[in-house]
């Protein structure tokens, strides 16, 4: 329970819930962080008037550590995998949000706020999986 941190989970689930209602609200888009960096990469694709504001959402998404970090210190992370390994995970995790047509912030969060069948099934599957195969590396592997 050392890390057991309720106020500022509360305040980040809050900040979350703020920024992602007001995307949708002003813009009509959905915070997906997935298909925002997916748009970015499509250069042809993507209307113009559409950088600016996933280019600010990313920015805000990178230096919103750096704003924390002015209020309070950063958790200590240790990676304990090889670079290999993190460029392969990496590779799997987009790979898997493209096949799911979102990711776990664009399902979980938008998706299910919106009453979204396909977003319900999406988190339900991604956290099945999750709680398989933490079972089984903790207790079979």
């Amino acid at each position: 329970m050392e890390n057991f941190t309720p106020i500022t989970s509360f305040i980040g689930g809050l900040l979350i819930g703020v920024s992602t209602s007001m995307l949708i609200l002003f813009m009509g888009k959905i915070a997906g962080i997935s298909g925002i960096v997916a748009s970015l990469l499509q250069f042809k694709n993507t209307p113009k008037g559409h950088y600016t504001w996933r280019l600010l959402f990313i920015a805000g998404l990178l230096i919103s550590s750096t704003v924390y970090q002015a209020f309070a210190q950063l958790p200590v992370s240790e990676i304990s995998a090889s670079t290999s390994t993190l460029i392969i995970a990496g590779l799997m995790v987009g790979f898997g949000s493209k096949m799911g047509s979102g990711c776990t912030s664009g399902h979980g969060v938008c998706g299910l706020s919106r009453l979204s069948l396909r977003s319900l099934i999406a988190t339900m599957s991604f956290m099945l999986i999750g709680f398989v195969v933490t079972y089984l590396i903790l207790h079979v592997v």
